[in-house]
């Protein structure tokens, strides 16, 4: 609801928004949710404006939505990814939060996730390190720089991986594309070895699976989708006559 009038201002400050509802609320098919009010022009030029974020960031939180619905219940919370729009990255962040899920770093600056491409890349260096080294060498790095470290996530795809990283103590193990019988099995091994850990899922998780990936007892189910597949939600501007 705040972009309305900040589209309307800059396309004719002589067109005003009065908000209905709030950002957040449901609603059924046919509520109003505001009205426009101004020169015919300068309301024609906005309308698809308007009806494309609003139709946009209110599909990503009503998908989000059905995510948060789909664990209820169990321990995990639902996390988006950096898989936005480019340009629109801090507005579909705020839309996930509408539907009541929650942001993942917003870039690479403020979160290290080692991932398998680094991984990779250490095997090929002269001095090779391990998924646990790379943790240590993450940790190193990062007290150069700050007093309060940044959250250290690490992404494992095997059991083996998972037991050796605990020891060196990530803030968080992201479990890449397991199925739930591994993930129960991990969550298993998490609170063997260290349970301060906090592990998150993520990969080719939908709506349909989801439920079963939460009943594992993960806290995190981060879910590219939010952002990348939600379909926009169908807004229309009517012209309302007194």
């Amino acid at each position: 609801m705040p972009l309305v009038p900040k589209i309307l201002s800059a396309v004719d400050a002589n067109l005003t928004w009065e908000s209905i509802l709030e950002d957040s609320a449901e609603l059924a098919r046919g509520t109003l949710v505001g009205t426009i009010r101004g020169p015919a022009r300068g309301l024609l030029a906005a309308e698809r404006i308007v009806l494309n974020f609003l139709g946009r960031l209110s599909g990503i939180a009503t998908l989000t939505k059905r995510y948060v619905d789909a664990v209820q219940g169990t321990r995990a919370q639902i996390y988006d990814t950096r898989k936005t729009t480019p340009g629109w990255r801090q507005l579909e962040k705020y839309a996930v939060r509408c539907g009541g899920g929650k942001n993942h770093r917003e870039g690479l600056f403020d979160a290290i996730l080692i991932k398998d491409n680094h991984l990779a890349l250490g095997r090929q260096e002269s001095e090779p390190f391990t998924p646990a080294e790379a943790v240590l060498r993450a940790r190193a790095f990062l007290r150069q720089y700050y007093t309060e470290l940044p959250v250290i996530q690490i992404e494992v795809d095997t059991l083996e991986q998972l037991r050796e990283v605990l020891s060196t103590e990530p803030d968080i193990v992201l479990l890449d594309n397991m199925t739930p019988s591994q993930i129960a099995e991990a969550y298993r091994i998490r609170n063997s070895v260290n349970p301060k850990v906090l592990l998150e899922a993520s990969g080719g998780i939908t709506l349909a699976t989801i439920r079963s990936v939460a009943e594992t007892g993960v806290e995190r189910i981060s879910v590219g989708a939010l952002t990348h597949s939600a379909v926009s939600l169908d807004f229309g501007l009517d012209w309302n006559t007194p």
